[in-house]
């Protein structure tokens, strides 16, 4: 009810900008720019957690675009959900473009697999931020001719501590093994290609575990409820192979992602609206 009444409310009150302010605009040019004004642009944290997959973001995380996803996520500007969305997409178009950084995306469907908000988050806000901008993400791909849906189908297996005051490696632990895809979930990850998304980047961790949970669904699957992981590394890095099962004593910049062979597609990426400023890759190799 909370969220449907944010929903009446934005369309019959005139709002200012949630970026910036500016009079009766619900988002005013400039603020839509800082969105999505650039090329989305790949981000790694450092250090990297092992079994981040490639990730690209839309925007810095820093003044209109830090302050437009707080409003939409925690002050329910709910109007807000499309153009995040839109941004979003621009994100996952990035990754998943023929010749792009993984050199191997073909056309087809895209699946938009969204971190799960825990629950007491999504009664406390009235509703699921991140839900919102991957159905709103899905439908501006369509709009552009790609096929894309969002399947919810990760959920959390345990309570986590909130990471707000947290360091990288603590928030690597807080989400160790946090995450699993639901029952049956599996069965929707096959043949297509996947897009872990989520509202923002910080250190990592979240993405990591969603892919790691993926992964874990998927091959389970196949090898009959046993996940076995075949050693890989990530596209022309010429990282050592490893295990399926990283050390997180060795948890460095550059970890390499485990992949296993064909599944989830050829390979796992993942989207954010933004990131920290100094995650962009410039003219990383």
């Amino acid at each position: 009810m909370r969220g449907l009444w944010r929903d009446l409310t934005d369309l019959v009150l005139p709002a200012d900008c949630a970026g910036c302010g500016a009079p009766r605009t619900e988002l005013c040019p400039r603020c839509r720019t800082a969105l999505g004004g650039a090329a989305p642009r790949r981000v790694r944290p450092v250090p990297e957690p092992p079994g981040l997959p490639m990730v690209h973001a839309a925007a810095p995380y820093a003044g209109e675009a830090r302050a437009l996803l707080l409003a939409h996520k925690e002050r329910g500007a709910l109007a807000l959900a499309g153009a995040l969305g839109a941004a979003l997409a621009g994100a996952v178009r990035a990754g998943l473009r023929p010749g792009g950084p993984t050199g191997r995306w073909g056309s087809g469907s895209v699946l938009l697999v969204p971190v799960p908000s825990a629950r007491w988050a999504v009664r406390a806000r009235g509703h699921d931020p991140v839900r919102r901008m991957a159905l709103a993400a899905a439908g501006e791909l369509r709009r552009t001719g790609t096929p894309a849906r969002v399947a919810a189908v990760l959920r959390q297996r345990r309570a986590v501590a909130d990471q707000a005051e947290l360091d990288a490696r603590q928030r690597l632990e807080n989400l160790a093994d946090a995450l699993e895809v639901t029952a049956g979930g599996e069965r929707l990850l096959t043949g297509g290609r996947v897009v872990v998304v989520d509202d923002l980047m910080t250190t990592g961790a979240t993405l990591a575990e969603a892919a790691r949970a993926l992964r874990v669904a998927v091959v389970s699957r196949r090898n009959g409820g046993t996940a076995v992981y075949e050693a890989g590394t990530r596209e022309g890095r010429g990282e050592r192979r490893i295990g399926a099962r990283p050390d997180r004593k060795n948890w460095v910049h550059g970890a390499p992602e485990i992949v296993a062979p064909n599944v989830i597609g050829e390979a796992l990426h993942a989207a954010v609206v933004a990131a920290p400023r100094d995650s962009f890759e410039i003219n990383r190799n």
